[in-house]
């Protein structure tokens, strides 16, 4: 029994000191849990897990050898070793006991036992970090709707670690490779009415005066993938006042795939593509709830949330499914303006990384 506990952390045992066995994702989601933030409920894969399965896919320690003598300034070789070991990884067995407890847990997650649709978010011991913008870089899947599809999933997010954008990131920060490990977030999913992010921060200017939400129809993944371009609503942080609205046109929305689990491309009836995805009481409950959060960890936030079809009030309706720490305007404030960038190849991972990180 004791060695199943340490394959999963339901998010209630969680907090942001859990990050070395969950992860940034999941420890965050643990931290939001504890504080009574209405997030989905879900679980932690912990490193332990990731462990078990990289020493029975390698047990001579080949690939974190192997990463750690890259040249970060080498792409190609990079994008040939990164290949080789996710192929290696995509394929191998998961050990049965590690097996055991996800299915175990999610059975638990599911309630009746006879499975729910999850989200499968990776949460690697280097994400959501105050200094990094390393979130994204990995992979996440929606709708997950059974055990194999699940374990499937899981291995994935394990391989991601190793994708050429990730492994490049790391080694021009520096980062150890033999400490750095991957968990995965297990976690029900929202069926959203529309869904998006949230900055306490203005992402453009760096204002801490207010509140920046954007949002779409359906999923936010559409937001993500830059098919839609959200609304966007700026909000006084301390007034609640809408100071500033944003309404797009908004012709296609992420939906579940019922049948088969998945996400899939839908038009949006014509009536609601000009039409605000969030009411005035919605958008006052997410500044809240966005305060709220900003107050909790000490300094600006980057949130994620979803709001429930069907539901009779946004109290009822909103739920958060990850908040970070905002890094960019962070990292100016640290830097002096005319310090030139050392590395612009970070750059375009950090912007890859903003975007990718809303999944």
């Amino acid at each position: 029994m004791q060695a199943s506990r340490s394959f999963i952390r339901w998010f209630p045992e969680l907090s942001l000191a859990d990050r070395a066995v969950v992860g940034g994702k999941s420890a965050s989601l643990g931290e939001l849990t504890r504080a009574e933030v209405p997030v989905p409920p879900g679980f932690a894969v912990t490193t332990a897990a990731f462990e078990e399965f990289l020493a029975s896919a390698d047990p001579r320690g080949e690939i974190r050898a192997e990463i750690a003598a890259l040249d970060p300034r080498d792409p190609v070789r990079i994008t040939r070793v990164s290949g080789r070991i996710r192929e290696r990884l995509l394929v191998a067995p998961v050990p049965q006991q590690v097996v055991s407890s996800i299915s175990e847990n999610y059975r638990r997650l599911s309630g009746d036992g006879g499975g729910c649709p999850v989200a499968v978010r990776s949460s690697a011991t280097c994400e959501d970090s105050a200094t990094a913008s390393f979130a994204g870089l990995q992979d996440t899947y929606l709708w997950i709707l059974d055990e194999d599809g699940l374990i499937g999933r899981i291995r994935a997010c394990w391989a991601s670690l190793y994708n050429s954008e990730s492994i490049t990131y790391r080694l021009r920060l520096g980062l150890a490779e033999a400490k750095l490990a991957m968990a995965v977030v297990v976690q029900q999913m929202v069926d959203a009415h529309c869904a998006g992010v949230m900055f306490t921060r203005s992402p453009t200017t760096g204002d801490r005066s207010v509140i920046v939400i954007e949002g779409s129809w359906g999923l936010g993944s559409c937001i993500v993938s830059g098919e839609v371009t959200p609304d966007r609503f700026v909000v006084n942080k301390v007034t609640g006042e809408i100071v500033s609205r944003n309404v797009s046109e908004k012709l296609m929305e992420h939906v579940p795939e019922r049948s088969g689990g998945g996400v899939r491309e839908l038009a949006v009836d014509p009536e609601r593509r000009s039409t605000a995805c969030l009411t005035d009481a919605a958008i006052a409950h997410l500044w809240q709830i966005a305060r709220r959060v900003e107050q909790h960890y000490g300094n600006p936030q980057d949130i994620e949330w979803a709001v429930l079809k069907g539901s009779a009030s946004p109290a009822q309706a909103v739920y958060l499914l990850q908040s970070r720490p905002e890094t960019v305007w962070a990292g100016r404030d640290k830097t002096p303006a005319a310090q030139p960038a050392e590395k612009p190849f970070d750059h375009v991972i950090q912007l890859m990384s903003a975007r990718k990180s809303r999944l």
